[in-house]
């Protein structure tokens, strides 16, 4: 299961760190990192798909969104067993405020 989520994780934060550093054009003498590159990389990938290539940067967002949210239902069924333990015992802590109260713990003004 790790490394499901390394491979998982590993293309979105390279995806993520190449698009921030190349959107605000911060290169450091990289080329790949320049704004040119960015530029021309959605310009090319709009004319494939045959779209503008402002609309690629908010598709490619909402497919990590839905993949994340897939990958994370797989780990929430892996760990159902101690998801359901863990909320069992929150909610028995949470149960009732009045196991809670003792005659120790009431006031005694009258």
């Amino acid at each position: 299961m790790k490394w499901f989520l390394i491979f998982w994780a590993g293309p979105i934060v390279f995806l993520g760190g190449w698009y921030w550093l190349s959107y605000y054009d911060m290169s450091f003498g990289i080329f790949m990192l320049s704004r040119q590159v960015h530029d021309l990389t959605f310009e090319l990938y709009g004319e494939a798909l045959g779209i503008p290539p402002e609309t690629i940067p908010p598709l490619v967002a909402r497919a990590i969104a839905v993949d994340s949210l897939v990958v994370f239902a797989i780990l929430a069924f892996r760990k159902r067993k101690s998801i359901i333990a863990w909320w069992k015992a929150r909610q028995a802590l949470n149960s009732s405020p009045s196991d809670l109260a003792s005659k120790e713990s009431l006031s005694s003004a009258p």
